[in-house]
């Protein structure tokens, strides 16, 4: 699988626009390719994508993690360039239907592929995305609202999370990731240079432009 982080507070690739929010491209062999949140910004969301050489209309699925500005805000603006997609949405989140092609609520754990899945909204919050690989589970977080230790823990009824990435908050149980191959911190993270100190050979440096392959 291929993860592009398309929107974050830092910058990995200096030509891209930083801002104060999370998005990424999931692409998975035999899957649609998945939007994983839109950031704040529309305009930003949109012009990184350009440089990033990423065509809004071969998106087929957008995954909400929650419906915090910096994750929806450049929802709008997307669909006015593709509103052909399917979005998922976690239930406290009330998204009009007619703007997609089909907009499909979540509230339980869902396969949403052979093997992506939501964990379902947690804490009444938030949803992240899992993806089951041959290195074990990926999970991608929007902010960790319900905490990581939630997530994990409902993301290993699937099986064996390897790596985690996305926005962390105030995390800081750092024993919960001691047996993970890779750590991906972005956007609202607190305490990034605390993991990157502690487990610096797993840690995976994120930003605007940073692609990873597991």
């Amino acid at each position: 699988m291929k993860i592009t982080i398309i929107y974050d507070n830092e910058l990995y690739k200096k030509d891209l626009t930083p801002d104060w929010g999370f998005s990424c491209l999931v692409e998975v062999e035999n899957c649609p390719k998945i939007l994983f949140d839109t950031g704040a910004n529309g305009s930003i969301l949109l012009g990184n994508m350009k440089k990033l050489g990423l065509d809004p209309k071969s998106i087929e699925e957008v995954f909400i993690s929650h419906a915090h500005f910096d994750h929806v805000g450049g929802l709008s603006d997307f669909l006015r360039v593709n509103n052909q997609v399917k979005i998922y949405v976690p239930v406290s989140f009330a998204l009009d239907p007619s703007m997609a092609k089909e907009v499909i609520t979540v509230t339980e754990p869902l396969q949403i592929h052979g093997n992506i899945y939501s964990t379902g909204e947690l804490q009444g919050i938030e949803q992240s995305l899992v993806v089951k690989t041959k290195k074990g589970l990926v999970v991608i977080a929007g902010c960790s609202h319900p905490g990581v230790r939630e997530i994990l823990h409902a993301a290993s009824e699937i099986g064996e999370v390897r790596t985690l990435i996305g926005g962390l908050h105030g995390f800081n149980e750092f024993n919960l990731i001691d047996n993970l191959d890779n750590i991906c911190p972005t956007h609202c993270t607190q305490f990034i240079r605390e993991i990157k100190d502690l487990y610096p050979d797993k840690t995976i440096e994120g930003g605007a432009g940073r692609v990873i392959v597991i």
